[in-house]
């Protein structure tokens, strides 16, 4: 197991979400819950395709957190 860290971000339409540590992969949906499970599958899918043509899979190396900053 592997765990990868995904951005979502609201939009106009729904939630749209990517990982900084698998360039290209991204996935949108029209709520938090669908857009995380769709997101879930692309990632799954995307690194099954780079098994299958042989090339590495990314290993982790991007992390989320927060700073303060006057409002």
């Amino acid at each position: 197991m592997m765990k990868i860290l995904i951005v979502v971000e609201q939009t106009a339409t729904g939630f749209s979400a990517y990982s900084p540590d698998v360039e290209g992969c991204v996935a949108t949906g029209t709520t938090r819950e669908e857009v995380e499970s769709a997101m879930q599958e692309a990632v799954e899918f995307h690194l099954d395709g780079l098994r299958a043509d042989g090339l590495a899979v990314p290993s982790p190396h991007s992390y989320a957190t927060f700073v303060e900053v006057a409002a």
